[in-house]
């Protein structure tokens, strides 16, 4: 990891002293920590007040549990996470994750990322994140409907469209939305549409959502790209993943001219040198839930299926790679084989997937770099404009909302290019994210009083 400021560094270690065994949360906030010093030294005001440690201290934290009733007829328990980081820019927004390995400090590194994330979408919405150890692979629908309606009868008495809006995220499409938005519906007994967003469009949902994370983070990446005089037209492209984030980033990417020669699932990864047959992944990922070797064993000649034992995805050489599985999932390592291939550009699609030390191997290359909190914020700022849809009891069409979405993730691209250049370190997207969206949920604190 890089240093802290010295200003900073009694900070972070208060946070590490109150927040044992999370070392997820520990790395999001150290990466924010030492983007800071040069905002103390310019605006020193903000270590007034214990401005920052409040920043780096949820709101508010649920846990609970989630008990129902499998197939067989058997109890089974889960744990429910909700974590309300920050409300200073609005009220709580961000997604909900079912998968066996989410615990708290996950959840609050999520809602850490989440707060910046939401304030650089320049929407007025604040920072959460949400979710269970529940895991939703090799459940029936029924199962997952029994479970999805048990955590929503704890989970709807912290939620309102001016409260709390969960989304979907790892293991929530919408299938689990529709459960969840159902049962709260009825515990609550008003239709309520801007509660939850990811809906489908038959109940309030919002053109263009289920693709805006894959598609915002290729609109970022192409304009990083277009500062260098350059774009997708022509590139090869390694996406990691293959669910809704890694699909729509595959579809923009083929827009743009880009060719996607590989993805990936927890298994292994597939490399198809003609390039991703996106029909077939749909169809092998959405509908059938298939693992991704299926891709190969139907595509045949040509297409070759590695195991996750035997190499990773960033072994393929590509002009661009998208991460877009899970976090930390490309380390240095991977990092020094992307640069190696020659990589010139790298947009992360999903939350915190590059370790620090892949980061750094990424800057020193000089490989154009975008951080998560910006390159993915497209999801959360098109779940911003379903909620203005269901306040006004409005649908927009699928190409206005997606030109919002593109003109959001543009500004989003210029912003953090500014900001970098205002605090000296012109290029560094990663040190422009945090200090706009710091910045940003900051001043909006300090107007608030010590909240």
């Amino acid at each position: 990891m890089n240093c802290i400021d010295e200003k900073l560094q009694p900070i972070f270690s208060e946070v590490t002293r109150r927040n044992c065994g999370e070392p997820e949360f520990h790395q999001a906030v150290h990466e924010v920590l030492e983007s800071l010093g040069r905002v103390v030294a310019k605006h020193p005001h903000f270590l007034d007040q214990a401005l920052i440690e409040r920043i780096c201290e949820p709101e508010r934290q649920v846990i609970f549990r989630v008990p129902w009733v499998d197939d067989s007829g058997k109890v089974q328990i889960n744990r429910g996470f909700r974590v309300q980081f920050n409300s200073a820019l609005g009220p709580y927004k961000g997604g909900m994750r079912f998968h066996p390995s989410v615990n708290v400090g996950i959840i609050k590194f999520l809602g850490f990322e989440q707060t910046f994330k939401n304030a650089l979408t320049g929407m007025p919405i604040g920072g959460g994140k949400g979710g269970s150890d529940f895991d939703p692979k090799g459940k029936s629908d029924g199962e997952i409907m029994r479970f999805c309606q048990s955590l929503m009868t704890e989970l709807h008495r912290h939620l309102g469209e001016y409260t709390d809006v969960p989304a979907g995220d790892i293991g929530v499409g919408g299938r689990e939305i529709g459960y969840m938005f159902g049962q709260y519906k009825r515990l609550t007994n008003r239709y309520e549409a801007g509660v939850i967003t990811g809906k489908a469009l038959a109940y309030g949902g919002s053109r263009a959502r289920t693709e805006a994370t894959g598609y915002g983070n290729t609109y970022f990446v192409q304009a990083m790209l277009q500062t260098k005089g350059t774009d997708f037209e022509g590139k090869k492209v390694v996406v990691s993943g293959s669910g809704n984030v890694a699909i729509y980033t595959i579809e923009k990417v083929q827009a743009f001219g880009g060719k996607v020669v590989a993805c990936s699932d927890s298994s292994g990864y597939v490399v198809d040198e003609g390039g991703i047959d996106l029909a077939l992944l749909k169809e092998i990922k959405d509908v059938r839930r298939e693992r991704i070797s299926e891709y190969a064993t139907v595509k045949g000649a040509g297409v070759h299926f590695i195991s996750a034992d035997k190499g990773s995805v960033w072994d393929v050489p590509c002009d661009v790679a998208m991460p877009s599985a899970t976090q930390n999932e490309l380390s240095g390592k991977d990092a020094g084989t992307l640069v190696k291939n020659r990589v010139i550009a790298v947009g992360e699609g999903a939350n915190m997937p590059s370790t620090p030390e892949a980061i750094q191997v990424f800057q020193d290359a000089g490989v154009l770099f975008a951080p998560g909190k910006a390159a993915n914020a497209g999801g959360v700022a098109t779940s911003a404009l379903e909620m203005q849809q269901n306040a006004s009891r409005d649908s927009w069409t699928f190409e206005q909302t997606e030109e919002r979405l593109a003109a959001i993730m543009r500004n989003i691209h210029d912003t953090c290019a500014a900001t970098a250049e205002e605090y000296g370190a012109p290029g560094n997207y990663v040190l422009g994210a945090n200090i706009a969206g710091f910045v940003r949920v900051a001043e909006a604190m300090q107007m608030l009083g010590v909240i």
